[in-house]
């Protein structure tokens, strides 16, 4: 069988991907970390510790990252850093999204008092579509006494200077929520990953991604469908144990692609590794999966000095991704919850890789021959 590949130029390197190395990691990563945020950030109350899960979007000619950063109290808070090409990066002098204060602009007919409580323990994990000249963002909200209790909330900007903020998407745990980035068949449409009481965050629905749609983005009345899209039964497999969404949906002309998120739990750990589903334009919900990740964690992806703190090993993790008019794509991921990283791939080795080797999308089982 014919391999495919594509040759990608990125700041005159040629960068070629196929099925066997579908995503190239850029030579300069890490491209973003805490070194390089604590240069701007001096206050030592905004010293952070990670750099990590960034949502990514087009604006002005230049590439904005919303970036996760832990505090070294625990707490989490978004930063903002511009690009003009992808690689390198210059960040503003201050955090952009902390939790929600007196002072922060929130929706007509929004409690701000609730929303307050909601993001008291932090705010995680964005995911940036843009809509018209809108971007929505959806984020983690943590309760700061109600252990693990998150959920997703959403807010708006035009410039990425002021946010607007509307509270829960719904008022269930959930961490993982992606927005399509445009109506399918007069409504919105959404990807989510409700969560479940496992202890240890894995098993139970924790292994199954599901398809939600709204008459209106800022509704707080989204309808779940009840019949998981993507399902993982259990068995052996690099996402056996865990899936959910990751950067929103990217629409090519093969289809909407989908990269997301898996784990298998090991007797070492859970490593997390990148996943990528085809949805079908006019109905998501008719889907194939790649049985086969597109990047499993390696030491390249937490380059650090030995004195600098890694939060979680064995972990490749996106918010978001950008497609280029010649169909490439950079994925942006965190290594080990604790630096940014830049990978290239191209959309038509990642939707031949659903094709060739495409499992069962309620199982995880093959459904080629090995």
């Amino acid at each position: 069988m014919n391999n495919i590949s594509r040759t990608i130029e990125l700041k005159d390197k040629k960068i070629t991907v196929d099925l066997n190395n579908p995503v190239f990691r850029w030579a300069g990563n890490p491209i973003l970390t805490p070194y390089d945020v604590n240069k701007h950030w001096i206050a030592p109350h905004l010293q952070v510790i990670t750099t990590h899960n960034a949502g990514i979007a087009k604006y002005d000619e230049e590439y904005i990252m919303l970036f996760r950063s832990h505090l070294r109290n625990g707490i989490s808070v978004l930063g903002l850093a511009r690009s003009s090409d992808g690689t390198e990066w210059k960040l503003d002098r201050q955090p952009s999204f902390t939790p929600c204060s007196k002072d922060d602009r929130v929706g007509e007919g929004i409690d701000i008092n609730t929303i307050i409580e909601d993001e008291s323990g932090g705010v995680e994990d964005p995911r940036i579509t843009q809509i018209g000249d809108t971007y929505y963002i959806t984020y983690s909200a943590y309760h700061s006494y109600e252990k693990d209790r998150v959920r997703v909330s959403l807010a708006t900007t035009k410039d990425f200077r002021k946010y607007t903020r509307y509270g829960p998407l719904l008022d269930v745990d959930m961490r993982n929520v992606v927005l399509f980035p445009e109506k399918i068949n007069g409504k919105y449409a959404a990807l989510m990953r409700p969560n479940d009481a496992t202890a240890n965050h894995t098993g139970g629905i924790f292994k199954q991604i599901r398809i939600a749609y709204a008459d209106e983005i800022i509704s707080n009345d989204w309808e779940i469908e009840s019949e998981p899209v993507m399902k993982q039964a259990g068995g052996p497999g690099s996402f056996s144990d865990k899936i959910g969404p990751g950067a929103p949906p990217i629409k090519t002309i093969h289809g909407w692609v989908n990269i997301f998120h898996g784990v298998r739990s090991t007797m070492d750990g859970n490593p997390y590794v990148l996943g990528v589903a085809l949805h079908e334009i006019e109905n998501p919900e008719k889907l194939i999966v790649s049985n086969i990740p597109v990047l499993f964690p390696t030491a390249s992806d937490c380059k650090v000095g030995d004195q600098e703190y890694v939060h979680v090993p064995q972990v490749v993790f996106s918010c978001g991704a950008i497609r280029n008019d010649d169909g490439s794509i950079y994925i942006y991921y965190g290594g080990n919850d604790t630096v940014m990283n830049l990978g290239v791939t191209h959309e038509d080795v990642l939707v031949e890789l659903c094709r060739r080797y495409p499992q069962d999308v309620k199982s995880g089982i093959p459904l080629y021959k090995l």
